[in-house]
């Protein structure tokens, strides 16, 4: 039995009843919080949730999935795009660490819309987005992390051939069908990390890319289109192309059905790269416990791994991605501000004066030893010295909402809350957070889909 057999029989064998409990609360979690970021992301950056919806609802189609908040109805793969390219608009999205990926993206996204498309139930969503899952990323443990090195965008490339893979089962396929999505999904990839340099909403549209491609797949498989059958593993195949190494193939079934590798799923708690997270909590944990008033800082060092230094040290963030991708304006604004929440990533407040000021006072260092705990640990150790000689220091060495430093379900729905409450009233916002934590009991997705639409189409 090849690799991509055996995934193809966990996927078409899996049942809802096969997860265990702590599994299906993880994908609770991770439902609830992708839908809330998509909620979140049109309130902060609203120009560029107009251009995916526009650019989406052009085309028409079948009324068969729903677009978050304007509740437009249109063919799976546009919805699954439109709300998968949402999720990711904050990087606001959970993080797996190995496969360096934010899956929930576009595997909740493709998850819904499928789910919609079909009339399931909300365990069939429970499952469809826990497959999903589980096969993006070890189909992304197998590959990196040179992929990523090389300039692939993982949030956009692994996921595709896990929702191609999760769609089929979906549509009804049998094994066969599976493979088949699979190997279509495989010649489907794409999603580059220019990106970065710019700060710019392409990488945003990356894994609505991978949702569109990956529910195309699925339903090409579905009416009989074929595939190489091993085109993840083949010489010429995706695994092998897109790594610079040799792949890790046993990655890629590795524990199937054993070990369930969304719980080892990191929400984020702050809205921006994964990078800045131990300093941002490190900065406002010593700004408020040590009452550091921003105008007596004379200068802020941290102390953490080469790859902040050398890609995510942005000092002149000239549009929201940008500042969430630069770790010297988190620490900025935290010890500015003494918060980091969604305004904390809005234009007004990157350009405020405070800000700025603060911003020229961050410095980012680096040594081997420290950089040899990544990526491990993400290790953050931050000095603040003031104007009148005071020295003050504290670490920190994994993100809030790693399983090292876990968030609490209280932490995670107030997240949530925030999040709605951007666009929701409080009171339609607890409505929603309840048929959430009763999801395996929605006997209509479209329904549970309803709960994060302003108006209806």
């Amino acid at each position: 039995m090849t690799r991509t057999e055996h995934i193809a029989q966990f996927v078409y064998n899996l049942k809802y009843e096969d997860l265990p409990p702590e599994v299906v609360l993880a994908a609770k979690n991770m439902i609830m919080d992708a839908l809330s970021v998509a909620v979140g992301t049109t309130h902060v950056s609203p120009k560029d949730a107009r251009a995916i919806w526009d650019t989406v609802e052009h085309y028409g189609g079948a009324p068969a999935a729903t677009a978050v908040v304007t509740g437009k109805k249109m063919p799976a793969p546009f919805a699954a795009m439109a709300n998968a390219t949402l999720t990711h608009g904050l990087d606001f999205d959970d993080t797996h660490k190995e496969s360096l990926c934010h899956t929930s993206a576009s595997v909740v996204a493709s998850a819904l819309a499928i789910v919609e498309e079909v009339g399931g139930t909300g365990k069939d969503l429970i499952l469809a987005a826990v497959i999903g899952f589980e096969i993006a990323v070890r189909i992304g443990m197998s590959v990196m992390p040179s992929h990523y090195a090389r300039g692939w965008h993982s949030t956009g490339t692994h996921p595709t051939m896990a929702i191609a893979a999760m769609s089929a089962k979906m549509l009804g396929c049998d094994e066969d069908g599976i493979i088949r999505a699979i190997g279509l999904a495989c010649s489907r990839v794409g999603s580059l990390l220019a990106y970065l340099d710019t700060g710019t909403a392409d990488g945003n549209m990356n894994p609505g890319q991978a949702a569109f491609n990956g529910l195309l797949s699925g339903w090409a498989a579905k009416v009989g289109t074929t595939a190489h059958p091993n085109a993840l593993e083949h010489p010429h195949g995706y695994c092998h192309v897109y790594c610079d190494e040799e792949p890790k193939l046993e990655k890629l079934d590795e524990g199937l059905g054993e070990t369930w590798e969304i719980l080892n799923n990191l929400p984020k708690m702050y809205p921006s790269l994964l990078a800045s997270h131990c300093a941002i909590e490190t900065t406002l944990r010593m700004v408020h416990r040590d009452n550091i008033r921003p105008e007596s800082i004379k200068k802020i060092t941290e102390l953490t791994y080469n790859t902040v230094r050398t890609h995510f040290s942005n000092y002149d963030p000239e549009s929201t991605m940008a500042a969430q991708f630069s770790v010297p304006y988190c620490i900025a604004v935290s010890a500015a501000t003494g918060e980091m929440g969604l305004s904390s990533v809005t234009m007004p407040v990157i350009r405020s004066q405070a800000v700025q000021d603060m911003l020229k006072k961050v410095e980012i260092v680096s040594t081997p030893e420290v950089n040899a705990m990544y990526p491990e640990k993400f290790p953050c150790i931050i000095t603040i010295e003031t104007v009148d000689g005071k020295i003050y220091n504290d670490e920190q060495y994994y993100p809030k909402g790693d399983p090292m430093h876990p968030a609490t379900q209280e932490e995670r729905e107030d997240k949530f809350r925030m999040l709605m409450q951007s666009t929701f009233s409080a009171e339609h916002t607890e409505k929603a957070l309840a048929v959430c934590r009763d999801l395996e009991h929605v006997a209509d997705v479209r329904g549970f889909a309803r709960e994060f639409v302003c108006k209806e189409d």
